[in-house]
């Protein structure tokens, strides 16, 4: 695994970068996958624009004029903090680099550098804005199509996002986040999907709404964008190896390269024996420790022990036990290979991405592709928590985890929705 891009870089390529440290792996992909979704939606709202779908509207703007006390106010606080920030980082590198994290939301950094860069910003907006002098600012019509509001839109949905994973994923840890609630609110780890896609989606509903958006066709040029990046934020989950994965897989157990082998179904006990104090860590009921034992068949030969269990070495949340020959932060390993789901995950929602690329031209009805993808993504998750460790709920004598409820009335509200689109979309032809 590669905790960050020092890690990736080192193993991949045999080059060492120290200033990658800094670059968490999981924080790369989760801003890859806003890149790639933001490209995939703009695409596919030109092409709604182009059909005639999808309209601009006219907003007045301010043009022309000095800055004001406003731009003044940011460009100083954004300088502080960079500065701030900044400069403690560099003078202090030897041990930042090594807990990145803590260090960015500490009070610590560099208040000298802060107000240096400030000063610096300060000018420069000053500078640039003394050609202006004299000149009234003035109210400008212009058009605005939906395509040139999607950096709008993934700044919102960034921060709705993160907010909504991080409150969703202690509700579903409750009791972890009792015990340290200020640590698990500022952890970088511990995110939940499901709770960035619901509060994001109301956030960006009522935006799309106030600027007159027709919403059926942006969720519908949303949906392939939607499925490619939640594939590309579970690369980030499965290379940093976070601690979203899957049950063990009893059928393997790691070795002390930190590889996986495959053994015997009674070598689980031992394993656990061997590793008693770390299970008892997770588990109160040592008896009773999610698995299920599944090797490779021979008709899959070709593929990679690792593609079936996974010890997930040098993880990012250091969980596991201590991997021999190793020294660093990074220097733990699961006893018993797991389930890589993120991995399952990656394969699934590329495939489900290709197949609503494929059916965005062939399906004309708004809001059906959107419906389409709902189904999709709940399907494919609600397979997956069936080999996902998560906390399980008791409701009826049904146990079922937060994932599973979310994804089911996914389904549910997919079906719905198609049914209603179609209606609506049938109700209109008939009246026109």
């Amino acid at each position: 695994m590669y905790p960050n891009l020092y890690y990736a870089f080192r193993d991949l390529f045999g080059i060492e970068i120290p200033a990658f440290k800094i670059l968490q792996t999981f924080g790369f992909f989760v801003a890859v996958a806003f890149l790639a979704g933001a490209w995939v939606l703009t695409k596919e709202l030109k092409r709604r624009e182009q059909l005639g779908w999808l309209k601009p509207v006219a907003e007045t703007v301010m043009t022309g004029g000095p800055a004001g006390t406003g731009e003044y106010l940011t460009s100083g606080i954004l300088g502080f903090l960079l500065g701030w920030k900044g400069l403690g980082l560099v003078l202090n590198w030897d041990t930042v680099s090594q807990n990145f994290q803590g260090f960015i939301l500490s009070g610590e950094g560099s208040f000298l550098g802060g107000l240096a860069v400030a000063g610096l910003l300060v000018f420069l907006k000053y500078n640039s804005s003394k050609g202006k002098k004299g000149t009234v600012a003035k109210k400008e019509t212009v058009s605005i199509w939906p395509h040139q509001r999607v950096p709008d839109i993934i700044v919102m949905a960034a921060i709705a996002g993160l907010l909504g994973a991080k409150v969703f994923h202690n509700l579903e840890n409750w009791n972890d986040f009792v015990q340290d609630p200020i640590g698990a609110l500022l952890s970088f780890s511990g995110l939940t999907f499901y709770g960035g896609l619901i509060v994001a989606t109301v956030v960006i509903l009522r935006y799309a709404r106030k600027k007159q958006i027709g919403i059926k066709h942006l969720i519908d040029s949303a949906a392939p964008a939607l499925m490619l990046a939640y594939a590309i934020g579970r690369m980030g989950c499965q290379f940093a190896g976070d601690g979203d994965w899957g049950i063990y897989n009893s059928a393997y157990i790691t070795d002390t390269t930190g590889h996986v082998v495959q053994v015997a179904p009674a070598e689980f006990s031992s394993a656990v024996q061997r590793n008693i104090a770390f299970f008892r860590q997770q588990y109160s009921d040592t008896a009773h420790i999610p698995h299920a034992a599944f090797a490779k068949p021979a008709a899959l030969s070709f593929l990679p022990d690792w593609f079936f269990a996974s010890g997930y070495a040098h993880n990012v949340v250091n969980e596991g036990v201590p991997l021999p020959g190793c020294d660093g932060p990074y220097c733990r390993v699961l006893p018993v290979g797991v389930y890589p789901t993120p991995l399952y995950e990656i394969l699934a929602c590329l495939l489900l991405t290709g197949v609503l690329w494929a059916i965005r031209k062939k399906i004309t009805v708004p809001g059906v592709i959107f419906g389409i993808y709902l189904v999709l993504n709940g399907l494919e998750r609600f397979f997956v928590e069936k080999i996902r460790v998560n906390t399980k709920y008791n409701i009826f004598g049904f146990h079922p985890t937060q994932a599973e409820i979310i994804s089911f009335l996914l389904i549910v509200g997919g079906i719905v929705w198609i049914w209603y689109c179609r209606k609506k979309n049938a109700a209109v032809a008939t009246a026109a």
